[in-house]
């Protein structure tokens, strides 16, 4: 599970706000010298959109076999990139490949109106991996014309027609996943997960006859494939060498050998190789067993994640986009935060859960600060900023998991962003100060109990199916809500500071709720257009749990809803109330995941997740018209460049920063497409 994933999510954005002190005016010139060469975090802003760069801090310290791997690994993520594009729609690859061919090829006036919207457009299109919102699933709108961009094909000689072309302007395939209630959801959504006239009972009624070998172990079936109809026949089209994607995933192998041959240890490239055999083969199982080994392959520098995982973008929850991450291990950090990976027991013990769905035994959950080195598919340019894999409930009870901060992300986040927008929204200034001292420390801590604590705990009841399975197209949202519900709980708790943690946990606590309400009932509302639904798994689960302790705490008054000078705020009078309407919230939670209990689920999200109050909407749009930074934010990766000597062997890799959004865009285009643009 991804914290874009808790807050790829919302933090994922500028929403995560920078809490340091403005510079001086005053700076002397030695110091202002200083400032020209600081590392400049931000590319662009363009749309709803903000484009930034992160460094990988420590690329130095790693041996010349160690940044090898890095660099074989990046390139196997890279070459994966196509597929996401095509899992997101399936004409994403004709249009991009017409797109840029303009922006490159046209000579004529680029200093309108109308080229500016193209460019724009194409920005954001490359953002989005496709022609919907990265987050919202909305289609893009241009802001040009049919006509003209049919003068733009024309002038370059480049053909885009039929369905891929009138797609651009029309009502066709709004919603790149459709979420909505008493709806088929799989007919209605566009990404490329299933084939024409292929319905919700179609994917359900073919699942339902797949049995895995060992039931206690079911198999993530779904996961690699597209499900198609040919001649009225539900057919699988796997993801592998030789089948669906086959072309690009030739590619990932080849980078993934590159990768296995210069392996730290036994156990990394044992699991590397299961990876290998599972993309020539598409093989479940071997799925699986890649997944156990690459839980436990815990020893190195180096770790990274590859391959069909997430499965936010399937409606139904059970096929992988494709993504690819690249993490360096930050060493002090990682042992300044293992401290709750080695506590995990006794979260669980003292959680609010029944004690039947309580882990008896909570095994192999360890967590690492990383520095990433590379990102592609689904996890870039929007990326996580939290990781806690492997999804398979099995896996994660009888072997462990791993979970991951981005610390370099989270960097790049504070060190680009300002503290306007916050000033506009928190109540009063003993809001604002306890974000300021202690916002980002209280956002670091969530994030590692969301991923370290909240996706490891918890059990099913025997013989209840997968999420997947009994909670449906409601799953992703509840198991978000449930880990950040764990993490909710404990930030108000003195068993961080007895852990050395922090130095005030109540001071924290107090500034994680304010954030967490703050953001749920408020800030993110500036993501929608007035007047949509909450669609997006994490938004919704941040509202559902937001809206939820809000109405059942109103008889203490636990959180007040303030109008002053026409403007709304929400102020938690009681923070230990609240503290335990978080834990009867996790216990709830819980119940319906472990009973499978879709009525209560639905009923849920339904009554606290989707609705929005259009008049805190509207003020809320009004009040953020005054802001220039843009509401979600994204990156460009480094460019990793190896040196080699007169027989082709790599002397050195030396990280370079690409100087421009567009310019990265095409470089990938060029160098990484190994797809045809219709498979």
């Amino acid at each position: 599970m991804q914290l874009k994933t808790i807050l790829s999510i919302a933090l994922v954005s500028s929403l995560l706000w920078a809490c340091g002190n403005e510079k001086s005016e005053t700076v002397n010139h030695k110091m202002a010298e200083k400032e020209v060469v600081k590392f400049d975090y931000n590319v662009e802003q363009f749309a709803d959109i903000k484009i930034l760069r992160y460094q990988i801090p420590g690329w130095e310290n790693l041996s010349l076999k160690e940044q090898k791997l890095v660099y074989y690994l990046t390139q196997a993520g890279l070459s994966g990139r196509d597929i996401m594009w095509d899992q997101n729609y399936r004409h994403n690859l004709t249009i991009r490949k017409a797109l840029e061919k303009i922006y490159t090829t046209f000579e004529g006036d680029k200093t309108n109106e109308n080229w500016n919207a193209f460019e724009a457009y194409l920005k954001r299109v490359w953002f989005s991996n496709g022609i919907h919102h990265h987050y919202s699933n909305d289609k893009l709108k241009p802001g040009f014309s049919p006509e003209y961009l049919k003068t733009l094909l024309e002038a370059t000689q480049t053909t885009l027609e039929g369905e891929a072309f009138a797609v651009l302007f029309n009502d066709k395939d709004a919603k790149k996943v459709n979420q909505a209630k008493g709806v088929d959801n799989v007919a209605l959504s566009a990404v490329n997960f299933y084939g024409p006239n292929v319905t919700n009972a179609d994917v359900e009624s073919f699942y339902k006859t797949k049995v895995s070998p060992n039931p206690e172990k079911p198999l993530s079936f779904g996961l690699n494939s597209q499900l198609v109809k040919e001649d009225g026949v539900l057919k699988e089209r796997v993801y592998k060498s030789g089948g669906l994607y086959g072309e690009a995933i030739d590619e990932i192998i080849k980078w993934l050998e590159f990768a296995q041959g210069v392996a730290e240890n036994k156990a990394q490239g044992d699991a590397l190789g299961l990876l290998i055999e599972y993309y020539k083969t598409g093989d479940l199982q071997t799925w699986d067993d890649y997944n156990v080994a690459w839980t436990g392959a815990t020893e190195g520098n180096i770790d990274y994640i590859n391959s069909f995982i997430e499965v936010y973008n399937d409606p139904l929850g059970y096929r992988g986009s494709y993504e690819s991450i690249i993490q360096i291990n930050d060493f002090d950090m990682s042992k300044k935060m293992k401290v709750l990976s080695d506590n995990a027991q006794w979260f669980e013990d003292h959680s609010t859960l029944m004690d039947a769905h309580k882990k008896k035994n909570v095994v192999g959950v360890s967590y690492k600060v990383v520095s990433v080195a590379g990102e592609a598919g689904d996890a870039s340019p929007s990326t996580p900023i939290g990781v806690n894999l492997p999804n398979a409930n099995w896996i994660r009870a009888a072997v462990g998991s791993k979970s991951v901060s981005l610390g370099n992300i989270i960097n790049a986040y504070n060190n680009a962003g300002g503290s306007e927008r916050l000033k506009e929204f928190v109540n009063d200034q003993e809001e604002l100060e306890l974000e300021e001292k202690y916002g980002q420390l209280a956002d670091k801590l969530h994030t590692a109990l969301h991923e370290v604590i909240g996706h490891a705990s918890g059990q099913l009841n025997p013989g209840v199916g997968e999420t997947k399975e009994t909670l449906k197209n409601y799953a992703s949202t509840l198991e978000e809500g449930r880990a950040d519900l764990v993490g909710l709980y404990y930030l108000y708790d003195p068993k961080l500071q007895e852990l050395g943690l922090v130095d005030d946990w109540k001071s924290v606590g107090k500034a994680a709720y304010d954030g967490y309400i703050r953001n749920g009932l408020m800030t993110q509302l500036i993501r929608l257009n007035l007047g949509d639904d909450v669609e997006e798994a994490h938004m919704r689960n941040r509202q559902w749990v937001s809206a939820w302790v809000f109405e059942k705490g109103k008889a203490d008054n636990v959180i007040e809803k303030i109008t002053r000078d026409g403007k709304t705020y929400f102020n938690i009078n009681d923070y230990e109330k609240l503290h335990d309407l978080f834990g009867q919230l996790l216990r709830e939670t819980q119940r319906i995941k472990s009973e499978g209990d879709f009525a209560a689920c639905e009923a849920l999200v339904e009554g606290y997740g989707v609705k929005v109050d259009q008049d805190i909407h509207a003020e809320v749009l009004e009040r953020n018209k005054q802001f220039t930074s843009a509401p979600y934010s994204g990156f460009v990766n480094p460019v990793l460049v190896p040196e080699t000597d007169a027989n082709g062997d790599i002397t050195a890799i030396k990280v370079t920063q690409p100087e421009t959004f567009d310019g990265q865009m095409l470089n990938y285009s060029k160098n990484y497409s190994f797809l045809p643009e219709v498979n």
